[in-house]
């Protein structure tokens, strides 16, 4: 049993699809443990996307998710990390399989919709910075 966190950014939060990547979750027998609609912190975001700090779109991208309200979700079940991963699709949408959110919805890599844990090491470190009052039980 794992648990990894999901991120639905800003523009999927402003383009209403916040039930329907919900249900394509729950849809897979993965459990949803938590989830909030917040407007991010710089410092959260910045702490979260820490490795890429010395990449070019380190800014942008940090700007794009405080640019609006964001879901938080945490995602349990059998193998979740690898089964979210493969349901968002690649990072960049236009390499995105179709059937995947980011094959079915998104257009550009700059709004690809979602956030998942790369692998459970990411999704534990994550997981302490979007829900630091921990999950419900």
């Amino acid at each position: 049993m794992e648990t990894t966190l999901v991120l639905i950014k800003p523009g999927g939060v402003s383009r209403n699809l916040i039930g329907e990547i919900t249900r394509r979750i729950e849809a897979r027998s993965l459990r949803v443990a938590g989830m909030k609609l917040i407007r991010a912190e710089r410092a959260t975001v910045e702490e979260h996307y820490s490795e890429h700090r010395e990449r070019p779109f380190f800014g942008s991208v940090c700007d794009y998710l405080t640019s609006g309200p964001v879901i938080a979700m945490a995602v349990e079940g059998e193998n979740a990390v690898k089964a979210i991963r493969a349901m968002m699709g690649a990072t960049n949408p236009l390499e995105a399989t179709p059937g995947t959110v980011r094959g079915d919805f998104a257009l550009t890599i700059d709004d690809n919709l979602t956030h998942s844990s790369s692998d459970p090491e990411a999704a534990a470190r994550e997981l302490k910075l979007w829900f630091p009052e921990g999950l419900p039980h």
